[in-house]
């Protein structure tokens, strides 16, 4: 294993600490390969045990290629997707060879590269079937739904059954988020975390529901660890991609669950989306952005035509569980309203009672193959950043991936830097210091949940980004007369966003490279497009910058090892002024590495240090420092005049 960790840092088998910046990738990884799996393109899904997806994140050979712009932009860790779906599509236990091989051989082209990598099993909203990624399509069928019924029942909306492109009401941006709170997604995620507890009726292969799903899942994930437990360059394995708790602590009427949940869309209490999975219509309540704030706009009739989403011959679950029944009027009512609240008497928690047991079951599971493995855990954002305490007993050697994004700019594809709204205090915030000041809070919120684990652990930023498709992709058309102004508002955006995480010192992957991105369907998945690169925005297939989106606003000078401990780290992106101190070892004798890049300093730099040896390595964007004396350091880059 390359790396280790100590109480809040990564360290190298050098004892240097390593500060990790990287990406997702990819974005596309979310869809098969073959046939393509991109979301504007209609299907039923009746070919979903038939998928492949190899080729992604990219054929075997674009490897080096993208890998080596990767390097050069001063990326050295990488967040790699693989879904549930792609191992185990084809049936329960029946695991994609071809895909497992693929996985391995790209794997070695990344170790050969030099990036730390970690899994990412990921998930959004369950599925590709209920409207967004993950878990095979055969899992709805065995708990009993009908997944061909859930754009007719409202239990999913789904981009694949809805998106018109001539009407961009019928299926707007972000609006695959608020299947969460729907019947597909209610369903099967509290099931998948407490379906002993919740649904002890539900039964598949004479297991029940919790302990099925959740073994084949950690199965399917135990075979992606067989292939890597060799590459040192593997440093660990995420649990889960953002999980969702279901119903799971909230009243089936749906009292204080606003609480909860931040999704746009249709705002479906427990009782709403169980009704309407079986057949009934219900009124349910719509929630849009407005004035930098999501309110409620309209009330409308959901599921008129009465489509039920059990398959024929099932029980449904949740009826027969007792939480709601019929009156003496046939008219549907709640029998149980406190059903996902308490347990024999015990006031349920979501983190403590099922999160963490599995974090620490999948932990146990993935170690059986690598021992000393790395597992990176997180939770839904919005609790977090929410400032709620939750409550993790997560296992030894684990770091804290939470997740964050600048969230009015992520759900109005609006520049938001001179007013941004703050979901810690429900306040708009005006002026740019005080929006930056924001983020910079906002993280420190996320790292804190670390503080409380094991005494303190290492926080890594998963996911953290913006779209590139800015006020209705006005940057894409800029790009063709003058690519040098298209990205300005992406640029002055994520150097606030690097600026908080400097703050910070924290780990981060940016949300995402996608190899095959196009300026009409971006990311390939639910009309997001976030990623760095784009073939549409690469003129010159020679040059290794071509293509990327904004790099200035990533591409910056930072700490890669550190023969101490960091202490302070900033960049002043106009001054091209970096400033970074540390408290040093004597005792560490390999150098410490800052990354300079050219695209920063295009006319050359000059440093200054407190103390110590400077070599400068300008074809590899490196300087190493070699101090002899221990205590605090400083290093200081300016631009040449």
């Amino acid at each position: 294993m390359m790396l280790k960790t100590k109480n809040e840092w990564f360290i190298d088998e050098k004892g240097r600490t390593v500060l990790l910046r990287g990406v997702n990738l990819g974005g596309s990884s979310k869809v098969p390969f073959t046939p393509n799996g991109a979301t504007h393109i209609k299907t039923d899904f009746s070919n979903h045990r038939e998928v492949s997806f190899v080729g992604r994140p990219f054929p075997i050979k674009e490897a080096d290629e993208h890998l080596s712009r990767l390097k050069h932009w001063g990326f050295n860790c990488l967040r790699f997707l693989v879904t549930w779906e792609a191992i185990e599509h084809e049936g329960p236990k029946q695991y994609d060879k071809e895909y497992l091989d693929y996985i391995e051989e790209i794997l070695k082209i990344i170790e050969s590269h030099k990036f730390y990598t970690f899994i990412d099993p990921h998930q959004d909203v369950w599925s590709r079937v209920s409207g967004g990624d993950g878990a095979p399509g055969w899992t709805f069928e065995k708990v009993g739904l009908d997944f061909t019924k859930f754009d007719g029942s409202d239990a999913a909306l789904v981009m694949q059954y809805r998106y018109d492109p001539n009407n961009s009401d019928a299926y707007p941006p972000m609006q695959w988020s608020s299947n969460a709170i729907r019947f597909a997604n209610g369903t099967m995620w509290t099931l998948f975390f407490g379906g002993n507890d919740f649904a002890p009726s539900c039964k598949i292969d004479g297991a029940n529901a919790q302990d099925y799903l959740q073994e084949h899942y950690i199965d399917a994930i135990k075979q992606i660890a067989l292939k890597v437990k060799d590459n040192p360059y593997v440093i660990g394995f995420d649990t889960l991609n953002e999980p969702e708790q279901g119903w799971i602590e909230k009243k089936v009427d749906g009292v204080g669950a606003e609480k909860l949940t931040e999704e746009l869309g249709y705002t479906f209490t427990p009782i709403d989306a169980m009704l309407t999975g079986s057949g009934y219509t219900r009124v349910v309540g719509y929630k849009e952005i407005k004035r930098l704030s999501i309110k409620e706009t309209r009330r409308d009739e959901i599921n008129k035509q009465n489509v039920s989403c059990w398959l024929e011959g099932a029980d449904d679950i949740w009826k027969k569980e007792s939480i709601w029944g019929l009156d003496k009027n046939g008219e549907p009512v709640i029998l149980n309203n406190d059903h996902f609240i308490v347990k024999n008497g015990k006031k349920l928690d979501f983190y403590r009672d099922y999160l963490s047991p599995f974090i620490n079951s999948y932990s146990e599971s993935v170690r059986e193959v690598i021992p000393d493995t790395i597992i990176f855990f997180e939770s839904h954002p919005i609790r977090i950043l929410k400032g709620e305490k939750l409550t993790f007993n997560a296992p030894e050697n684990v770091i804290h991936a939470g997740h964050w994004y600048d969230g009015v700019t992520l759900g109005t594809k609006r520049s938001m830097i001179k007013a941004n709204y703050d979901i810690l205090t429900n306040k708009i915030v005006m002026g740019k210091n005080n929006v930056q000041t924001m983020f910079i809070n906002q993280l420190n919120n996320i790292k804190s949940i670390a503080e409380s684990n094991h005494g303190g652990i290492p926080t890594l930023i998963g996911e953290f980004g913006l779209p590139y498709d800015l006020n209705k992709k006005e940057a894409f058309q800029t790009f063709k007369t003058n690519p040098d102004d298209a990205w300005e508002k992406h640029i002055k955006l994520l150097t606030m966003y690097y600026n908080a995480l400097d703050a910070n010192l924290l780990n981060a992957t940016q949300w995402n490279y996608t190899a095959d991105n196009n300026n009409e369907w971006g990311d390939l998945w639910n009309l997001e497009d976030l990623s760095i690169f784009s073939r549409d925005q690469q003129l010159e297939p020679h040059d290794i910058n071509s293509g990327g989106r904004a790099i200035e606003g990533f591409c910056r000078p930072r700490f890669i090892y550190c023969a101490g401990t960091p202490v302070k780290m900033e960049f002043n992106f106009k001054e091209k002024l970096f400033n970074f101190e540390f408290d040093a070892y004597s005792s560490i004798k390999a150098p410490t590495i800052i990354y300079v890049p050219k695209i920063q300093y295009p006319y050359g730099y000059e440093i200054k240090v407190s103390e110590g040896k400077i070599i400068k390595r300008e074809g590899e964007q490196l300087i190493y420092i070699k101090v002899e004396k221990g205590g605090i350091h400083t290093v200081n880059i300016i631009k040449k005049t």
